[in-house]
């Protein structure tokens, strides 16, 4: 069957135009009138069917970036396909940083809006598969199996291999998306709990009336809606480990009963007459600061002290830029079709360093839904920055063409590795002398040629010098982008010397 397109138009007259357009070219569409509609449609029973949603950004009420805001809230990872009125590119830029697929401008021609829609079907498709396959591959990890050459990553596996070799609860704290699970489960398959049971719950992901019935189970007849006794999470874990992801949203009540589990390794069943005792090994996760949510109290001090026994930090990928290369090429690797992935034989040196130049807020797990579909989507045998859109609107103000000496230089997906080749973004340039100059663009020498700091006034003019050049003296541009007014800039110039009214080479000029 058919997936189902869901327009979301305020206006009647366009929506059925587009509506026309979607039947005819052969999906289902299912039309609503705002945003607030658009979340109740994918909450409901027809929900599932939506393969993609073509989404109208300015609606009275809840409007497209609001509903974009609200999918990424809930982890609704269907495609969105942004409409934007003419002039109005700004606002589709924002809505593809917000996670939007594509965006047409109104009105749209069936040719563009039929492309859009086959590609974010086939997107849609794959990534259905690939989390099958993922879900039903899941098992025991290493820690070799961790994709790194990351100094900080180096210390976090140190760590874990230690926490390996113990039974104390783990605390594993980082931003979402970088990997905790990953090395939860690298840490239950390096210790004697190897083949054991891996049970894993998100705690931020089930609502708060049922927290206690998932964790520790529940008796037939305990409360209304339960039919059926539940062993609960704890008991599927027994022997094994269980691993609570994002702890920090636990209700405070709950939180009770899980002390108790901790410390005396027995459960309460709810509506049960008495306790169970269980074996587990605790690994606990979580994005927040949960000392700052002990301090608002939203979080019990006894019990974050007895989770936190062996805490772990995992850094955010911009912190470890370095890792970026190996993790591309292990997704392109092993994510999307398999015919795509014969086809594709590497990466562009400035894709490469645009992937490096992002700050990826959703860290690893960004970067693997975006090089799965840039190898869906991708026609030819390099990925380039063009298969990158989202990635492309939002790292603005990088010349990637400045960073990479050719698009033919590629990074192969084979064995051999040619990540040297690849321009690195934000790293001094390899050198004997500290201080000597780099020709990479964005790069300052913050060392004289004695190695000492160099003063912070020779850094700003520099800097100033850059930016002019970059924008090729648009002066209102310059000082949007250093964060000055026009007048500061101005009298900045005239200390330093020059004529903002001159030729460029003239202002460029030492």
């Amino acid at each position: 069957m058919a997936r189902s397109v869901l327009i979301v138009d305020d206006d009647p007259v366009q929506r059925r135009i587009v509506e026309a357009a979607v039947s005819k070219f052969g999906y289902e569409a299912i039309a609503v009138d705002g945003g607030e509609a658009a979340l109740t449609a994918m909450d409901g029973p027809r929900g599932r069917d939506v393969g993609v949603v073509i989404l109208d950004l300015v609606m009275p009420g809840v409007d497209g970036l609001e509903v974009l805001k609200r999918m990424r809230e809930r982890e609704i990872g269907i495609p969105v396909i942004v409409q934007t009125a003419k002039g109005s590119i700004d606002t589709a830029v924002s809505a593809m940083r917000a996670g939007a697929f594509d965006f047409v401008v109104k009105p749209a021609s069936p040719d563009r809006l039929q492309v859009a829609l086959a590609n974010a079907m086939k997107v849609e498709a794959f990534e259905g598969e690939a989390k099958r396959t993922r879900k039903g591959a899941a098992g025991a990890l290493s820690f070799k199996d961790l994709v790194t050459g990351s100094p900080r990553m180096e210390r976090v596996i140190g760590l874990a291999k230690k926490a390996a070799a113990s039974n104390i609860p783990i605390l594993i704290e980082g931003e979402s998306g970088v990997g905790k699970e990953l090395v939860a489960r690298a840490i239950q398959g390096s210790s004697d709990r190897k083949g054991k049971p891996f049970v894993t719950v998100n705690c931020g992901a089930i609502p708060d009336n049922l927290v206690e019935s998932i964790l520790f189970g529940h008796e037939k007849g305990s409360f209304t809606g339960a039919t059926e006794k539940h062993a609960g999470k704890f008991v599927e874990a027994n022997g094994g480990t269980l691993f609570l992801d994002e702890i920090g949203d636990l209700p405070l009540d709950v939180q009770v009963k899980l002390l108790r589990a901790v410390q005396e390794g027995e459960i309460d069943a709810v509506g049960a007459r008495s306790t169970v005792k269980v074996d587990i090994r605790l690994i606990s996760a979580t994005h927040r600061d949960l000392l700052q949510r002990v301090k608002d109290g939203e979080f019990r001090e006894d019990l974050f002290y007895r989770l936190n026994v062996f805490p772990i930090h995992v850094p955010p990928l911009r912190d470890r830029r370095e890792d970026v290369p190996m993790l591309v090429q292990h997704f392109m690797a092993k994510v999307g079709p398999a015919e795509s992935r014969a086809r594709i034989s590497g990466i562009s040196a400035s894709a490469m360093a645009m992937l490096k130049a992002y700050d990826w807020p959703g860290n690893i797990r960004q970067l693997e839904n975006a090089i799965f579909r840039a190898v869906v989507l991708c026609e030819g045998p390099v990925l380039t920055a063009d298969e990158f859109p989202q990635i492309k609107a939002q790292v603005d103000g990088i010349d990637t063409a400045a960073l990479a000496s050719a698009e033919e230089e590629v990074v192969s997906t084979g064995e051999t590795e040619h990540a040297s080749a690849v321009p690195v973004i934000g790293d001094r340039a390899e050198s004997a002398d500290p201080a000597a100059p780099t020709d990479h663009f964005g790069l300052l020498r913050a060392l004289d040629e004695r190695g000492n700091v160099r003063p912070l006034a020779d850094l700003e003019n520099e800097m100033i010098k850059l930016a002019i050049d970059r924008y090729n003296g648009q002066m209102s541009e310059v000082a949007r982008r250093l964060g000055i007014g026009r007048s500061t800039l101005y009298r900045k110039l005239k200390e330093m010397g020059i004529d903002p009214d001159a030729g460029r080479s003239d202002r460029l000029a030492s």
